[in-house]
């Protein structure tokens, strides 16, 4: 490992194992291969907890001043349209220059660098409602890539390194955030009108129940989602860690933690080594965008911190819109 990279590498991070800093540059090193394959040439936005894991953490878009020459970067900009000139995930020793600012895990934009006009990743984050354990996650995971493969389209789980679950599918440069959030929204609809039971597209989440959520707006542009390999603030420091559809039947998110992932990694194929030798085309959603505008759906609620969208509904919760409570629409 370069070690010249990572100052104070006896520094504890996690107290509970007693892991530290070294420890943590050294889970980057052992995964480099696979963790470049899912997030290399992506602007990357920094979680960085200077005092270890137990400690007060802040996000961190805009790189520090007096940054090495070697250091690539790229400007990155938020919802309201401010900008920041952002990390690039070029390599491995940009990964660890990160690690060495206390930064835990690597929070990644869906596009590449070098082409921000276009997203190459739609994004499925399955989220556990209140009284939603991982069991139900798992279900709804397979509920939705039944749908995907019904629609010619093949989709990459990984575990979020908390209790939900990510699928991934990597797109054909052709479309904008919009076209891949507007796919995602259908996606989600389509997967709680088969199974209303489990799954629920609701965004308020009066209207949720103890349901499994699909959050079609961390596809939103310029939303970040938690890479994969990246590792977690959690006791036991869990690790984001792609599976392959046989692996999930069994998988407990708290097996894939710093301490195991590496060896995984190491003693199986990865996964999603294949995932950018076909990008694929969301046509198919697409083509459910215009049958739920003929149903008469329109778009669904953006974030709080968005500006208003085109097309976009009220963003107030539904118990408390005045205009539901008079019967007007």
């Amino acid at each position: 490992m370069p070690r010249d990279l990572i100052s104070h590498p006896d520094k504890v991070f996690f107290a509970e194992r007693g892991e530290t800093k070294g420890d943590l540059a050294e889970h980057y090193v052992r995964v480099a291969e696979p963790l470049m394959r899912a997030m290399g040439g992506r602007p990357v936005l920094l979680q960085r907890f200077p005092d270890g894991a137990s400690g007060p953490s802040f996000f961190q878009k805009r790189v520090p001043k007096n940054i090495p020459d070697w250091l690539q970067t790229t400007v990155v900009s938020t919802p309201n349209g401010t900008t920041s000139q952002a990390l690039i995930a070029a390599d491995i020793d940009h990964v660890l220059w990160a690690v060495n600012l206390g930064c835990l895990g690597f929070h990644v934009w869906p596009y590449l660098a070098a082409d921000p006009e276009h997203a190459d990743e739609l994004r499925i984050d399955l989220d556990p409602s209140p009284g939603v354990d991982f069991t139900h996650i798992r279900r709804a995971a397979h509920e939705a890539a039944g749908l995907l493969t019904e629609l010619g389209l093949a989709g990459h789980p990984k575990t979020t390194g908390n209790r939900g679950l990510h699928i991934y599918l990597r797109l054909q440069p052709r479309w904008d955030a919009y076209q891949v959030r507007a796919a995602a929204v259908a996606l989600a609809r389509e997967l709680e009108r088969r199974r209303p039971d489990l799954m629920t597209a609701a965004w308020w989440k009066e209207e949720r129940g103890e349901r499994v959520f699909i959050d079609f707006n961390q596809n939103a542009r310029d939303r970040t989602f938690a890479s994969a390999y990246s590792v977690r603030r959690t006791q036991i420091a869990t690790v984001s860690t792609p599976l392959s559809w046989d692996e999930l039947a069994g998988a407990d998110p708290d097996d894939y933690t710093m301490a195991t992932v590496p060896d995984l990694v190491a003693g199986r194929k990865d996964p999603w080594a294949g995932i950018d030798s076909n990008p694929q085309s969301i046509e198919p959603l697409l083509e459910m965008v215009k049958a739920d505008e003929e149903r008469g759906l329109g778009d669904m609620p953006y974030p709080p911190n968005y500006p208003k969208m085109p097309g976009e509904p009220k963003r107030v919760q539904p118990s408390r819109d005045t205009d539901l409570k008079d019967g007007r629409k």
